[in-house]
């Protein structure tokens, strides 16, 4: 069974070592945070500081898109867009990475602190039971300030969500001192 994580999509064409993790991995997206890809790809922003890092960034932007607009995969994404909420089937990239694309509705709950996406994200880890992958530090902060029960990894311990990770039994425990 793969190991899931809630993320924003670009977060996975931004930073390649997501793209060969060392085990089966399961990308649980909110379906706002591909949107976000086309004005990515398409705006005059840059998506990163470096010229050359711009342009690579980019170009898996571009082919991230391309992979969510296969007809079988883009099938499945506008079945899960029926219905609040709802999951899709995996979307296989290769053998060790897949994507569930979910329908997430922002809530008003949470979006006060903190902006649609980020809203979409906690409330799609919450809802799931799932941790978060981000190396946006001011979101990570929030959401301890906010005292979300909800697991965040920094992407750069990515490696260590996927081999060791903190269980939900060592969180219960946490909640406890």
């Amino acid at each position: 069974m793969p190991r899931r994580f809630v993320i924003e999509a670009v977060m996975v064409a931004t930073y390649g070592h997501l793209l060969v993790p060392s085990s089966p991995i399961d990308y649980v997206v909110p379906y706002s945070s591909i949107l976000e890809l086309y004005d990515m790809r398409d705006g005059s922003d840059p998506v990163m500081e470096d010229p050359d890092d711009d342009a690579h960034v980019k170009n898996k932007i571009g082919e991230l898109i391309a992979f969510f607009e296969d007809p079988l995969n883009r099938k499945k994404i506008e079945r899960t867009m029926q219905v609040p909420w709802r999951e899709s089937s995996p979307l296989l990239l290769n053998e060790r990475i897949q994507f569930t694309i979910v329908h997430a509705v922002d809530s008003a709950q949470y979006g006060e602190a903190f902006d649609p996406i980020e809203t979409e994200l906690l409330l799609t880890a919450l809802k799931f039971n799932l941790p978060l992958l981000s190396d946006q530090f001011e979101f990570q902060d929030k959401l301890i300030q906010a005292e979300i029960p909800v697991q965040i990894y920094d992407i750069e311990d990515f490696e260590f969500a996927v081999e060791e990770g903190i269980s939900a039994t060592d969180m219960e425990l946490s909640k406890d001192f």
